[in-house]
């Protein structure tokens, strides 16, 4: 069986110690083929938040994808925005803005949606949509496959509408008929799961992760994150993806959903 553990927009910077002690903790109790870290990993891309984030990182021990978000690019330092724009990031996190992995389990692509231009909303180009289509078309039968982005492609709310990833209804189509099986995504710190589905029968999955480790929770919604779990049984798919929650009474992260997630193959 594969397991992803999936997190975003741990800002770090407004991270509450408490909370990445229990994550850390958690990630070390499930023993991740993979964590995913989709973007926001610091409030305001500063050096010492980067730093915060790389030796938080370094201390799960396991493989991680890594994706900016819009908050990873520096706001008020116009002349960092316009010439260094993802430095911190890079310096901290490696060259890579487009990571990908892969084992015999896991294709996890990442995807660059940020763009220094703008202030927060995220653009998916379509060389970008064929890069990530072509590299799905080479998975493995046994593999999951993970698209990972910043910004979410569908929203549940009305109001997270104006957050959604301009180019997602070309995307997510032709990823979809390429063979994702899931997007994770982040952004708007609101957990939740949708199908999505392309030109062809096949269906896919979009995964929302609200904020992971940051005091800046949405509502009444605590700290969480998402286990993607898969598995092929008897030549068909399995998947579920469950959200665990941060329960502050015992200061540590527990599931309180858990969703069954219907691959095509």
């Amino acid at each position: 069986m594969s397991r992803v553990l999936h997190i975003s927009d741990t800002h770090f910077g407004t991270e509450q110690p408490a909370v990445v002690r229990a994550l850390s903790e958690l990630s070390r109790s499930l023993a991740p083929d993979l964590v995913v870290l989709s973007g926001d990993v610091t409030q305001r891309a500063r050096r010492g938040q980067f730093s915060a984030a790389r030796a938080f990182l370094a201390g799960l021990a396991v493989p991680t994808l890594v994706i900016p978000g819009n908050h990873d690019i520096p706001l008020f330092n116009v002349a960092a925005r316009i010439f260094t724009p993802y430095g911190g990031f890079k310096r901290a996190l490696g060259a890579a803005l487009e990571p990908v992995f892969s084992n015999e389990r896991v294709l996890a692509i990442g995807v660059n949606t940020t763009r220094p231009s703008r202030h927060k909303n995220g653009v998916v180009s379509p060389a970008q949509i064929e890069r990530v289509c072509a590299r799905l078309r080479q998975a493995g039968d046994e593999q999951l496959r993970v698209v990972v982005v910043h910004q979410p492609v569908r929203a549940i709310v009305e109001s997270d509408t104006s957050n959604l990833l301009i180019g997602r209804d070309a995307a997510v189509a032709a990823w979809v008929d390429a063979g994702m099986d899931v997007v994770l995504g982040g952004h708007i710190h609101l957990p939740y799961v949708v199908p999505l589905s392309g030109p062809s029968s096949r269906r896919a999955w979009a995964i929302q992760a609200g904020t992971a480790v940051s005091h800046r929770v949405r509502s009444s919604i605590p700290n969480s994150v998402n286990v993607v779990e898969h598995r092929i049984r008897d030549g068909l798919a399995q998947c579920r993806v469950q959200r665990w929650d941060f329960d502050a009474a015992s200061a540590a992260f527990a599931p309180v959903v858990s969703t069954a997630l219907d691959l095509s193959r």
